[in-house]
């Protein structure tokens, strides 16, 4: 058991998109099952296409953005919940001035990550 303060957990650059930046809120080493992460997307920001070897799980915090998933496209916001199936080529690009932020919640197995170039 614990509590974080969010203001606490560091903040790292996502190295394969723009203005993009994550933070792990709950990791491998101290769950069991599940890893809780919040990316944060700026202005002018996007994720590239890729694809994850597990699921993902998402609720919008705030912001809006337009993500593909498979060959569909959405227009997401504030509290939209995403599924993402695992092997599924996705990608984010945020749409509004604000920033576009969600929170996402994978399985704690091995995660490979494949970008997609065009």
């Amino acid at each position: 058991m614990f509590v974080k303060k969010l203001s606490q957990i560091p903040v790292e650059a996502v190295s394969a998109g723009k203005h993009t930046f994550k933070q792990v809120l709950i990791g491998a080493p101290e769950a069991p099952n599940f890893t809780m992460r919040r990316f944060i997307i700026e202005q002018d920001g996007f994720m590239p296409k890729h694809t994850n070897t597990v699921e993902h799980e998402q609720i919008v915090l705030r912001g809006r953005a337009r993500i593909g998933i498979g060959d569909k496209e959405f227009i997401v916001e504030k509290d939209d919940v995403v599924y993402i199936p695992a092997g599924t080529v996705h990608w984010y690009q945020n749409i509004s001035p604000e920033p576009f932020e969600f929170l996402c919640v994978i399985p704690n197995q091995e995660d490979k990550i494949q970008i997609i170039e065009e």
